[in-house]
């Protein structure tokens, strides 16, 4: 993004988003809508060096990861979103040598000033969650921007004034607003379900939040819990289920034992995405 004069003053907002694992399908909509248009947007074009490889490669502002854990009949399919956090202190700032990291202060989005950026890689050796990408054709880093040229575009429709993943998702497990407003619709999912920051011992206050997942149940009853994730029912808790005995124990809830039972602990789990 060109970086463009901003108000000064502190206007203490931080938009963000907030994705709802639970009816995440990981159909990828999310993906190509981003890219769609960050490539036709101020962003300018991004790279896609092989899109009908097997193994397609280039650039992209959002990625979707899968993967499984527990075992039948407790296994449990999890779709994992992964983009910039938009930290609140974001350790890409400081060490960029140009300055074209920075947070922006009206809206809180962390972005990147491609006059300033020179490809020297030191933003993305300090981000934690493997958020930025070098466009190997342009050589400058690239991250999500939260579609900052459309989220404040006036000749827009309201409506359409949100990220383009958030408008495509088909089962809206996408978010969108100011974590810093009590009332708004982001800040009432956290606090109302369990939100949750990513690897939040790093210390960088991620601004996105997670709604975790229901626990997965042999019955298919989902664990009876509500969107708190607290698995307040089925064979996920102490309440009866038809998948077992009504006197039977409660499944473990160590970390361990919750993995093995295909209840998995989705903040634990999401630290494997950075090693993969």
């Amino acid at each position: 993004m060109r970086r463009n004069a901003v108000d000064e003053e502190d206007a203490m907002t931080q938009m963000a988003l907030v994705i709802d694992l639970n009816v995440c399908v990981g159909c990828h909509a999310c993906v190509t809508s981003c890219k769609e248009w960050n490539t036709s947007g101020d962003a300018g074009a991004l790279s896609d060096l092989r899109p009908y490889d097997a193994d397609p490669s280039g650039t992209f502002f959002n990625r979707v990861q899968t993967f499984e854990a527990g075992e039948f009949p407790l296994a449990d399919t999890i779709h994992f979103p992964k983009s910039c956090l938009h930290c609140e202190d974001p350790p890409c700032v400081p060490v960029c040598p140009t300055g074209a990291s920075y947070k922006r202060e009206e809206d809180g989005l962390v972005l990147v000033d491609y006059d300033k950026c020179i490809g020297c890689k030191y933003c993305t050796w300090a981000c934690p969650y493997g958020a930025r990408e070098l466009d190997e054709v342009r050589k400058e880093m690239t991250k999500c921007t939260l579609c900052a040229d459309r989220i404040h575009d006036e000749t827009l429709p309201e409506r359409d004034r949100k990220p383009a993943c958030v408008l495509a998702c088909p089962t809206s497990a996408r978010l969108f607003g100011d974590i810093h407003d009590p009332n708004s619709t982001v800040s009432q999912a956290i606090r109302e379900r369990g939100g949750y920051q990513l690897m939040p011992e790093w210390g960088t206050r991620p601004a996105n939040h997670y709604l975790p997942r229901r626990t997965t149940t042999a019955c298919g009853s989902g664990g009876g819990g509500g969107n708190d994730g607290s698995g307040g029912g089925g064979c996920g808790s102490g309440a009866a289920c038809a998948c077992r005995p009504a006197d039977a124990k409660p499944a473990p809830v160590s970390a361990g034992d919750a993995l093995a039972h295909g209840q998995p602990n989705l903040a634990a789990l999401a630290k494997r995405i950075r090693s993969e």
